[in-house]
């Protein structure tokens, strides 16, 4: 019998159709590939260093998570922000971590942990990393879930929130500063290290709700960015509005 000789922990090689859904998943996410972006096989594979196969199949793929939209004889396109997958996004992650915020019996060594991320995004928000205080954001989220127990639920919250991201990245480049989001995850810290729940779940409320508002904002400013529900490409020049 063969033996599987990948060390303890190591993590299987991805296909190279997997790595292509995964680089191209997160550029769009990340708004390099912007809503509205032309998306040419034979680029992207030149780019990527791929076949046209992978690519192909992982734009399939994107299409049936919406973040792709293809028109016939004009070519494939990132799809335009669809403020429906957003909402329902949000209500996904709002009722998973506040429901999970319930459990949280958070000693000294956790809120320790949570100021030690705070910290860490202040300093993101001065050199004005963007990049990396998204990552921590995502780390605060997710830490948060840790000290309840329901780590396992961030695979769920991760999954569901694609559209969401793309708001959320298009509001730190377009409307709230950085360090409102900082304060409001303080407000949650400070709540638990008071042991109080209830405040603690409010504010945690008011600050994932708060994407909203944001995005009623930059819809105003570009809404050629945004789907109206129908079939609508977004223009070249919208895109260069977004940067």
């Amino acid at each position: 019998m063969a033996t599987d000789k990948r060390g303890k922990g190591q993590q299987p090689r991805l296909s190279v159709r997997d790595q292509t859904l995964e680089t191209l998943r997160r550029r769009i996410i990340s708004l390099q590939l912007p809503p509205g972006e032309p998306l040419s096989e034979n680029e992207l594979s030149q780019e990527l260093g791929v076949s046209r196969t992978p690519v192909r199949e992982s734009l399939i793929l994107l299409r049936e998570e919406g973040l792709v939209q293809v028109f016939p004889q004009i070519g494939s396109f990132v799809s335009l922000v669809d403020l429906a997958r957003v909402s329902e996004a949000q209500f996904v992650r709002e009722a998973i971590e506040c429901a999970s915020l319930r459990d949280a019996a958070v000693d000294d060594a956790g809120i320790a942990g949570l100021r030690d991320i705070l910290q860490s995004q202040s300093k993101a928000d001065s050199s004005g990393d963007v990049e990396e205080f998204f990552r921590l954001d995502e780390d605060f989220h997710r830490e948060l879930l840790r000290l309840a127990g329901h780590e396992a639920a961030w695979a769920a919250v991760n999954s569901a929130k694609a559209h969401l991201d793309r708001a959320r990245r298009m509001s730190l480049l377009n409307t709230r500063p950085i360090s409102t989001l900082i304060r409001q995850h303080a407000a949650v810290v400070d709540a638990l290290e008071a042991n109080n729940l209830p405040e603690a779940d409010s504010s945690l409320r008011l600050h994932l709700r708060g994407v909203f508002d944001d995005v009623k904002r930059i819809q105003a400013a570009t809404p050629e960015l945004f789907s109206d529900g129908g079939v609508r490409r977004a223009s070249r020049r919208s895109i260069a509005r977004l940067a």
